[in-house]
């Protein structure tokens, strides 16, 4: 198996979404015992014009990691309850970033993050290098379907209709 580098993320947001399903994402937990789980689902998000990306609204504290290297971890929190993990993607000053939305086991985003214990703390780390949590390509390629994004309604039928969900095909 081998991490992914910065290089797989300096790439166009949905090219990096759909190639993020069926890698692993690993966690290395505070007594040193490390537990992973494979990506089932991913979501992009890319650019001001996106009216779901949380760029859409200009740059602001909370979107400024968006704007920066890829890479990093952008968690926000969602609801005021649920932690929510992206990564970014592409060029610096060009705001997008994937959402990792599902494991094989874990059918949420926030089941995902509680598992993997993601909070904020983890807002602005780079997964390319931090030592505690990175995703590795073991060579496996699911099947992917594409689907429109989920939750999004607030943004408009072209927004809210394009197939920007890549979901990996069960069983298969």
């Amino acid at each position: 198996m081998a991490r992914l580098g910065m290089d797989f993320f300096h790439r166009q947001v949905d090219e990096v979404a759909r190639d993020m399903v069926g890698k692993v994402i690993f966690r290395r937990m505070a007594d040193g015992s490390v537990i992973s789980e494979r990506i089932a689902e991913t979501e992009a998000y890319g650019g001001e014009e996106d009216l779901a990306c949380h760029a859409s609204k200009g740059r602001t504290k909370r979107t400024e990691l968006l704007y920066g290297k890829c890479g990093v971890m952008y968690v926000y929190l969602c609801y005021g309850m649920h932690w929510l993990m992206n990564v970014v993607t592409g060029e610096e000053e060009q705001p997008q970033g994937v959402l990792i939305r599902a494991g094989e086991k874990y059918d949420g985003p926030a089941k995902l993050t509680k598992h993997l214990g993601v909070d904020g703390s983890f807002n602005g780390r780079d997964i390319c290098s931090d030592p505690e949590i990175w995703i590795e390509d073991d060579g496996y390629r699911p099947r992917i379907i594409e689907a429109p994004r989920v939750g999004i309604d607030y943004a408009g039928e072209y927004w809210k209709n394009i197939k920007r969900r890549f979901i990996a095909v069960k069983g298969e």
